[in-house]
């Protein structure tokens, strides 16, 4: 299904759920019939029903507003990471000291770095 660049995924909760599950929460709710709902009366069905947590949640990610707050989050918990990385990599000794090393690099050189340091001191 196509959306329109002013429309929502969070408008289309019905995608998400199984049609089985949708028919019997209606139905509980008692609008779901086999005569079709006039337009005043689908509405108010739609309407009457509250939203389960999962929904509201998924409704308000769905905003704008959320995943833009979100991806500043995740860029400065990313930067913060690659800080922590650099600081890292600055106490690690390598020939030659400014040779570029991945993220799981730096890892296991501290980890072989810490052990010799720990078999120095045991000495």
């Amino acid at each position: 299904m196509m959306l329109s660049p002013d429309q929502a995924e969070g408008d289309l909760s019905w995608t998400q759920s199984d049609p089985e599950t949708m028919l019997n929460g209606l139905k509980a709710a008692g609008c779901a019939s086999d005569e079709p709902a006039e337009g005043e009366d689908r509405a108010k069905c739609k309407a009457d029903q509250p939203l389960s947590r999962e929904e509201k949640r998924r409704r308000r990610r769905a905003t704008a507003k959320y995943r833009s707050a979100h991806a500043t989050r995740e860029r400065i918990r990313v930067e913060a990471f690659n800080v922590a990385f650099a600081e890292l990599r600055k106490l690690l000794p390598t020939l030659p000291p400014d040779k570029k090393l991945s993220k799981i690099e730096i890892l296991r050189l501290a980890i072989c770095y810490i052990s010799y340091l720990n078999h120095v001191l045991d000495v």
